[in-house]
């Protein structure tokens, strides 16, 4: 049933379909003989061609999507009562995806060195120097092409919602964590974890089959050999880890399967999304089981983030809540120090006592995505 159920909502962040269908880094940049014959000035060519092709511009505004009235109709009267004039905004913002910015994440074990500084020359700045992770964003929507899946080849960078990186910055990884990405596909958080150092362990896991295959491929375009010996990818229950594998991971992420907010309002079939819509509420369920057996595979003082990218209060705080209610283990961490230092680069819902919530807002396009830390005590 579950299977099913996730499969009808098409899980999180981004489908396949609108990844696939993204501009392919050599089509635009007019390259394709650079890459067959793979001469030794490949990565110093496609470098220059990048920050001189007129592809890297500001975006026009294009073709629109299709907007699913049903879904928008449900999203003004839940979101309206929740977020107010917060949400007349993110309205407008999710309405308009050729607005939508982008985040450039540097793949640390193959970028040109000379690359930050052409991100930068081009009006690019930095959003997040943790580690080794690097992420630039631009105040413009930008038209960075995105770079095709090559077997034997390392992509450079990584295209993401930028609000995406919090969850990973909450669980502030270390050099020698056991960790565990419970939810894991497309794998954009995995390759964030693996930017910022290089744990003894990660766990990659993912229920859907077809998305266990994207993730695979994911990880097999940024990371390298000599690293992969530490990932392990499997195609598992959430729900089971806490019994599998109880006091096993040092931290465990949980970018839970949601009501994707982006993406459904742009569902292709109406009656597909009344179908969503009528078992929305089943969502929470699975939500609260997936963040109970994290609590129990994460070893005591271990830590554990809760994410999605809806702007739900049933499928955020209210999940939170129950969990703690009924897990006297467990214990909610403060997440103000990180409202604050990035403050000017999201904006943060109404403050709630169970985590942070990335509004969308003009010029500031990230989210929705909201997250919550919980330490497990014993």
């Amino acid at each position: 049933m579950v299977r099913d159920v996730l499969i009808l909502f098409g899980m999180r962040a981004r489908n396949l379909k609108w990844e696939r269908g993204k501009y392919q880094m050599f089509e635009a940049l007019g390259c394709h003989s650079c890459f067959k014959s793979q001469c030794a000035s490949w990565r110093v060519h496609v470098s220059e061609r990048l920050f001189t092709s007129p592809c890297h511009q500001k975006v026009s505004a294009g073709p629109r999507k299709q907007v699913c009235e049903v879904v928008l109709q449900h999203f003004d009267q839940q979101y309206s009562q929740e977020l107010g004039q917060l949400w007349v905004v993110a309205r407008e913002v999710l309405l308009q995806p050729h607005r939508w910015q982008y985040g450039i994440m540097l793949n640390r074990f193959c970028a040109p060195e000379d690359l930050r500084q052409r991100l930068c020359l081009q009006g690019f700045s930095s959003l997040v120097d943790r580690g080794s992770l690097q992420c630039f964003v631009h105040p413009a929507r930008t038209r960075f092409p995105s770079q095709k899946h090559q077997p034997g080849w390392l992509k450079q960078y990584y295209l993401l919602n930028a609000a995406s990186l919090l969850p990973v910055l909450a669980l502030d990884v270390r050099e020698g964590d056991r960790l565990l990405d419970m939810c894991s596909a497309p794998g954009g958080k995995a390759l964030a974890v693996l930017q910022c150092v290089t744990p003894a362990s990660l766990h990659c896991n993912e229920l859907i089959f077809e998305r266990q295959q994207w993730l695979s491929k994911t990880l097999e375009s940024y990371v390298p050999p000599a690293v992969r010996n530490i990932l392990t990818v499997s195609n598992l229950d959430g729900r089971t880890f806490g019994e599998l594998q109880a006091d096993t991971f040092d931290k465990v992420l949980v970018d839970a399967p949601c009501s994707n907010d982006r993406s459904w309002l742009f569902s292709a079939h109406p009656q597909q999304s009344a179908m969503r819509l009528g078992e929305r509420t089943r969502l929470p369920e699975i939500q609260r089981d997936l963040l109970r057996s994290a609590l129990a595979a994460v070893r005591p003082g271990g830590l554990v983030v809760y994410s999605t990218c809806t702007l739900s209060h049933a499928e955020n705080g209210a999940v939170v809540q129950e969990v703690l209610s009924c897990c006297s283990n467990a214990e909610l961490q403060n997440l103000e120090e990180m409202s604050c230092s990035l403050g000017h680069r999201f904006t943060f819902g109404p403050s709630s006592p169970f985590g942070l919530l990335v509004v969308p807002d003009h010029g500031r396009t990230w989210g929705p995505m909201f997250l919550s830390k919980l330490k497990r005590l014993y």
